[in-house]
């Protein structure tokens, strides 16, 4: 999955992505493109979301909220608002490939711009754009532009949405565009996955206020 804003470098994570119960994912992402250099000094950086909550692997801090703690927690609130993170909850489906095509039966226009190879399957391509309108509860959290991702993405009203389907009608790539933010998602297979759990809570440090009040300091 790569990750592409207007104002940041492109971040790309490799790893487990799971809709069964819940959205979760287990990843490694690239320390510099996330800006984290200060708080892991590895190339990579495991990053956790699970129960509506971000972590990521840390080096133990010197002080403040993170002093000592192996984990740094981000609740989704701070990222979507706090209405668009309760899209993420329980098992809405939110994030799920199958929710997503489910979606295009709501877009203006669909259009098979026929067959290419991606990550070497052949796979018909589609393209859909779906208004807010039609994003059902999810429109809190990509049109909220108080919130993070709002800012960062510049709201928008509508999602475009490229699609590579290939064998028994499942996905070999996704590409999602709203506002100034693109995010393109590769399914190496499809199958179960073990639990995602979330890290001890002795060894997390939860900054979640912090970065609420950095996004409301930032939009003045």
């Amino acid at each position: 999955m790569t990750t592409q804003a207007a104002t940041t470098s492109p971040i790309t994570m490799d790893g487990t992505f799971s809709w069964g119960h819940g959205f979760a994912f287990d990843v490694m992402l690239d320390t510099k493109a996330t800006q984290m250099q200060q708080l892991h000094a590895t190339a990579k950086t495991r990053s956790v979301f699970v129960d509506g909550a971000y972590y990521y692997d840390i080096d133990p801090q010197p002080s403040g909220p993170l002093k000592g703690k192996e984990w740094m927690k981000i609740d989704a609130s701070a990222v979507f608002g706090d209405k668009g993170a309760q899209a993420f909850q329980g098992n809405s489906g939110a994030g799920s490939p199958a929710l997503a095509m489910k979606g295009l039966k709501y877009a203006n226009n669909v259009d098979d711009l026929g067959k290419e190879t991606v990550d070497g399957q052949s796979a018909t391509h589609y393209r859909a754009v779906v208004d807010k309108d039609h994003l059902g509860k999810f429109k809190e959290a990509f049109g909220d532009q108080n919130s993070l991702f709002g800012s960062t993405t510049g709201g928008g009203d509508s999602i475009t949405m490229d699609i590579w389907v290939g064998a028994k009608d499942l996905p070999v790539r996704m590409k999602e565009r709203f506002g100034s933010m693109t995010v393109t998602m590769d399914f190496e297979k499809f199958g179960a996955t073990a639990p995602i759990k979330a890290p001890p809570a002795a060894q997390t440090g939860d900054v979640t206020e912090l970065v609420k009040n950095s996004t409301a300091q930032q939009r003045g």
